[in-house]
């Protein structure tokens, strides 16, 4: 109860303080979705930035090293999933963000027909469960970079410690109501299904084939395009849109219309 106190002052405090020019400069020009936010949004985006750098550890990897720039850009766009949602704890099972110059190895081992293989998986982004976020900088600056692509890692693996939030990763974040996890359960398992009978037949699509691979992989890639391709979600899947809207509280396709 005391901590708790504590904690909401101490944030209160921090979220008090003037935005240093310098970081706003950085997210100005390292994160142009930043620009298409109202006003109110924009302000409530460089509060919580504020809170986020306070609170995480960064940690530079493989010779990189860390910078505010790296920071602020992985924050910023990490707070933006976060603007309209009631998560007064910042990603509260995420302790660090570990950054990488560029994409990295993973040891890797698998058995097929009693036959065990081991070599390396070359990684662009990963949320782990219990505690971190890791991330090549080179492909998170790139994604943010173009915000109309549908490739951001930074939006990708955020979505996926809002979905691990509650213990699983399957596709499924907290919502606010009960009431919400029917028609979600419907409208997100459908597109799901479509999308893995497109990557099957080789049909192109506007999401991510990779979202293909699991239902948790599903909700990162469609959170992806549900920031960066806004206007094209709505129109192709406006269910989907419409579903994910409601999650993150957010209508981003408007913002796209008017920037």
């Amino acid at each position: 109860m005391v901590f708790g106190f504590l904690k909401k002052r101490r944030r209160e405090e921090i979220r008090a303080q003037p935005f240093p020019a310098e970081w706003l400069a950085i997210i100005e020009r390292n994160v142009p979705m930043y620009a298409r936010l109202s006003e109110a949004d924009r302000d409530e985006l460089l509060r919580r930035v504020l809170v986020f750098v306070d609170e995480k550890n960064f940690e530079g990897a493989g010779g990189l090293e860390m910078t505010d720039e790296v920071r602020v850009t992985i924050a910023a766009q990490a707070c933006i999933l976060l603007l309209r949602l009631d998560d007064d704890d910042y990603y509260p099972a995420l302790k660090s963000i570990v950054v990488y110059p560029a994409a990295y190895t993973v040891p890797r081992k698998e058995s097929e027909g009693g036959i065990v293989r081991e070599d390396d998986a070359v990684h662009l982004g990963e949320s782990w469960g219990h505690g971190a976020v890791v991330l090549s900088w080179t492909s998170a600056r790139r994604g943010a970079a173009d915000p109309r692509d549908g490739k951001n890692v930074i939006l990708h693996e955020f979505a996926h410690q809002l979905d691990q939030e509650d213990g699983a990763a399957d596709g499924t974040p907290e919502l606010d109501r009960l009431a919400f996890y029917a028609p979600w359960a419907r409208v997100l398992s459908e597109h799901y299904l479509a999308l893995r009978t497109a990557a099957r037949t080789g049909r192109k699509t506007l999401l991510d084939q990779y979202g293909a691979t699991n239902e948790a992989e599903f909700f990162a890639v469609a959170s992806e395009c549900f920031f960066e391709r806004p206007v094209q979600l709505r129109t192709r899947h406006p269910e989907l849109y419409d579903e994910l809207a409601r999650y993150y509280g957010q209508d981003p396709a408007e913002g796209s219309a008017s920037a």
